[in-house]
């Protein structure tokens, strides 16, 4: 099959009662678009008759490509995973639980032809418990939009969609995938959103619990270090080091006063410790920055990166000529 316009990405796991219905109603949408496309299910170790149903369609449907894991890596690994097999020059990730809704794809492939090259879904409607789901996703929304600085309503929803270039050096680890349009916005790329339907769980159960708001905020924590000093990392660990050894030297004059004025003895105050303990943090902190510096250079030299991105050149000289070789 020649390379598609459209390749849409969905990540699976337990999800039986759930996937012919959305791969039928897919592939209708889909059809309407008027666009070559090709869909990748990803099932990430699923435990129940997903892959079954996934074999059963993908005979009848070669556009179905089909990932089957051998174990449960998570929804970034698998959506990961179908990323890098998408050959589609746009690419569309969803969810596999039928809340997204695929009629939703043609508006944001719309709003890609009016110039953006990441759209992400804003789930404005959204048909979740208000104090298990809703709430904390928005207090995890805002508090992601202002730390990274790319302003958006639902960094949780699913369902985007991006350019094919905008992916290229995208590495995904952890629950990193819905900080896509952060490293995309990193990269240059125009960002918007757009409001989609948000449909209730019709089958299954939620795979979403509150220990993923708690990997969020560690992943997020990853993110603003990347974005703010992953080429200079001695700003944080030596910043974080000349702290310590500035408390470490308050500490020791306020006992050294105690000393002096006759108030307190070393041994009659925690501070001769607390002098030390910052001391060695301080000092260990400096020694990790000099080794993360150290890191960073072998990253970028062994592999032959550059810190910085160019946009365009113009007027380049063409490379020299090799010289030919004598006969």
């Amino acid at each position: 099959m020649d390379r598609p316009q459209i390749s849409v990405v969905i990540p699976l796991f337990n999800e039986e009662e759930n996937v012919r219905a959305l791969l039928d109603e897919l592939f209708s949408e889909l059809a309407k678009l008027g666009r070559t496309y090709e869909v990748i299910c990803v099932d990430d170790g699923s435990r129940d008759q997903t892959f079954a149903v996934l074999v059963s369609v993908a005979a009848a449907r070669p556009e179905l490509r089909v990932i089957r894991f051998r174990l449960n890596f998570g929804q970034t690994a698998a959506m990961s995973a179908g990323i890098e097999a998408a050959r589609g020059d746009v690419i569309v990730p969803m969810d596999g639980d039928l809340q997204n809704d695929p009629a939703d794809i043609g508006s944001l492939l719309a709003q890609l032809d009016a110039g953006s090259d990441v759209v992400s879904g804003w789930r404005k409607n959204r048909m979740d418990k208000e104090f298990g789901r809703k709430l904390p996703s928005r207090i995890a929304n805002r508090i992601i939009s202002s730390i990274s600085g790319v302003r958006l309503h639902d960094y949780g929803c699913s369902l985007k969609a991006y350019r094919r270039d905008v992916l290229h050096d995208v590495k995904l680890y952890g629950e990193m995938h819905r900080f896509i349009p952060i490293y995309a916005s990193w990269q240059g790329a125009k960002v918007s959103e757009q409001v989609v339907n948000h449909r209730a769980r019709r089958a299954g159960v939620s795979k979403y619990g509150l220990s993923r708001t708690f990997k969020v905020v560690l992943d997020l924590m990853v993110v603003k270090f990347l974005a703010s000093y992953s080429t200079k990392p001695i700003y944080v660990f030596g910043g974080f080091g000349l702290l310590s050894l500035g408390g470490a030297l308050a500490a020791f004059l306020w006992a050294l006063y105690y000393k002096l004025a006759g108030l307190k003895d070393f041994v009659q105050t925690p501070l001769p410790l607390v002098t030390v303990m910052f001391t060695l943090v301080g000092a260990l902190s400096l020694l990790m920055g000099l080794l993360a510096e150290l890191v960073i250079r072998t990253y970028y030299e062994s592999q032959d990166k550059r810190p910085y991105l160019i946009a365009e050149e113009l007027n380049r000289p063409a490379p020299p000529a090799l010289p030919r070789k004598a006969v």
